[in-house]
């Protein structure tokens, strides 16, 4: 097993997540904004519908993992896998994968694990989130000025546990674009058709937020009350 030192710890591979609740809304926004703003990371978004890309902004509450406990906001993309070229068909979107833009978390090893290990765009912010009603809402704040206070309405139940393989993450940090494989066990998973509302600051990346078209209606949204996370490590893509 690959071990990592992380300030002063051993951190082994894979990291496992024992238990964690995950709040997130699925928008679709112009695609030409979209590779505006991820064009750094040398990826292209995949084009859900045409003109269209599609970015999710999730919210987690750490509870138990080999990182400890911590809040975490994402912001991401869907994107097309390295190397894709020519148009792209509904069929392809399967081979897609989710590019991590954007990921303040509220504390300090995660935030160096996420950076070392994966690459992860980690930054430190401050990420309030109030999980103890149906509706779950998150205020994030950076530099202390607001980003967004976002609210997830409650949904319908899914029933039983959930085993699911995501698309792959993608990530980008100093010159170099990373494959992060990882897994997903969900139980008290719950979505909905729109059921997200979001009020933006005054932020530069509330601004980035507003240019991709935000605030505006969710295609879906989702909560699931218990999850356990399987991170892989990290390959040039």
């Amino acid at each position: 097993m690959a071990t990592h030192l992380i300030h002063g710890r051993t951190v082994g591979m894979p990291v496992r997540v024992r238990d964690a609740e995950i709040c997130g809304a699925f928008h679709p926004v112009r695609a030409d904004a979209a590779r505006a703003v991820i064009a750094y990371s040398g990826l292209d978004v995949a084009e859900v519908l045409p003109g269209k890309a599609l970015c999710v902004l999730l919210f987690v509450d750490y509870r138990d993992g080999d990182l400890d406990a911590y809040h975490e906001f994402g912001m991401a993309f869907l994107v097309r896998p390295p190397g894709a070229s020519g148009p792209m068909r509904a069929a392809d979107l399967s081979k897609a994968g989710m590019f991590v833009h954007w990921l303040p978390v509220d504390q300090h090893f995660t935030l160096e694990a996420g950076r070392t290990l994966w690459g992860f765009p980690k930054e430190l912010a401050d990420i309030e989130l109030r999980l103890g009603s149906p509706y779950k809402r998150c205020v994030l704040r950076k530099d202390g000025r607001l980003v967004l206070d976002m609210l997830v309405k409650p949904g319908v139940p899914v029933p039983g546990a959930t085993v699911v393989a995501p698309l792959d993450a993608y990530t980008h940090r100093e010159g170099v674009t990373r494959r992060v494989p990882w897994s997903v066990r969900a139980r008290g998973a719950r979505v909905r058709p729109a059921g997200a509302l979001i009020r933006l600051g005054n932020h530069p990346v509330a601004k980035e937020l507003s240019e991709l078209g935000l605030p505006k209606r969710a295609l879906f949204s989702m909560n699931v009350s218990r999850a356990e996370m399987v991170f892989g490590a990290a390959e040039q893509a």
